[in-house]
């Protein structure tokens, strides 16, 4: 003789849930297929009926019968599972970190997901990377830094901040460089269309080279506009003075004048004489091998992206034309810069490393 089915009753409130359920189109397949089982035992069906009809198991049906039978609307829902044992902790984390303060392997120049796992036996490749991604750790990314030991670095670095942030009243403030040896190349570029139907955009690997061109450019800090431009084939200290010599014009003998500069042997030796000429004019120089405080080397860096960078030339004539279309689009919406340089954690990879471990 048979177990007689569980006896299950509905409340007209939990009936009316159950028919609202079984309706809903928002409704999860799981729970409409339970609600129907409900309520068909409330309608004192047999579990094998049930069953029949819905395409499942006996023991199915029963479950979910006696379930809520037992605990009601809860008992409806999933009981959580454990899931499969973790098999990394930790621990993990800290071996990769740890491993990459070892060499690599013999033949190897850097460690990369795949040199790690093998090392380390029992984590994957794909964990080694889950595990650098999150520590934002690039293995292949190579960074390079210039430390300058000029022993006068923070008198000028401060020098150079104090006009950026309080200029001189009245006076003109202007970063001063040049950009040498622009290479004029000139290669087909273009629109390639593939046999699948794709376009692609580039140009050719095969380049022809017309020469080079010196950019001689002043950015005035204040304004964010590029005041004057000289295009030369050279840049000896001649050439360095005619430029300064056609600022003065532009902006008057009587012009207090504050002019940023790097350390280039151009800028610097046997020019006394030229500034005793020349009592508005002030030189102010980045500490030794430090360019970056000079702002129109971010400009030239704007220049290189926008006007250059995959452009084609057939001659330097074409290349200097090309720089002053730019710098003509430029000034009308140019705006200083907001400039800063952020605090560099540490520059050494391992002690990157050892920081993050601690």
């Amino acid at each position: 003789m048979s177990k007689p089915a569980t006896k299950v009753k509905l409340t007209p409130e939990v009936a009316a849930t159950f028919q609202n359920w079984c309706r809903a189109s928002t409704t999860e397949q799981r729970l409409a297929l339970r609600a129907r089982i409900v309520l068909a035992a409330a309608r004192n069906e047999s579990t094998t009926s049930i069953a029949n009809r819905e395409k499942m198991r006996v023991a199915t049906v029963s479950k979910w019968r006696q379930r809520f039978a037992q605990q009601g609307l809860p008992g409806l829902q999933d009981v959580p599972r454990p899931g499969p044992q973790r098999r990394y902790d930790e621990t993990t984390e800290q071996r990769v970190l740890k491993q990459l303060d070892q060499p690599p392997p013999p033949g190897y120049a850097r460690w990369n997901g795949r040199l790690l796992a093998q090392a380390l036996g029992d984590v994957s490749p794909r964990q080694v990377w889950r595990i650098l991604s999150q520590r934002e750790i690039y293995l292949a990314r190579r960074r390079s830094w210039c430390i300058s030991t000029d022993p006068e670095f923070a008198r000028k670095a401060a020098d150079i901040v104090g006009i950026y942030l309080h200029p001189p009243e009245n006076a003109v403030v202007l970063s001063v460089d040049e950009k040498p040896h622009i290479q004029v190349l000139e290669r087909a570029q273009g629109y390639l269309r593939l046999p699948n139907g794709k376009t692609l955009s580039g140009f050719s690997h095969d380049y022809k080279r017309h020469g080079t061109t010196t950019l001689f450019a002043a950015f005035n800090v204040l304004t964010g506009r590029i005041p004057l431009v000289h295009h030369r084939q050279r840049r000896r200290r001649r050439e360095f003075l005619d430029f300064m010599n056609e600022l003065i014009a532009t902006y008057g003998p009587e012009q207090p004048i504050h002019v940023i500069l790097d350390n280039l042997s151009t800028h610097k030796p046997k020019h006394d004489r030229w500034l005793a000429r020349h009592p508005n004019v002030h030189f102010h120089f980045t500490p030794t091998h430090a360019s970056w405080p000079n702002q129109v080397e971010c400009w030239f860096s704007i220049m290189s992206r926008q006007a250059l960078q995959g452009a084609s030339f057939t001659s330097a004539q074409e290349l200097r034309r090309a720089m002053d279309l730019f710098i003509q689009s430029y000034n009308p919406r140019a705006v200083p810069f907001e400039w800063k340089k952020e605090k560099v954690r540490s520059v050494h990879p391992k002690r990157y490393y050892a920081d993050l471990r601690h």
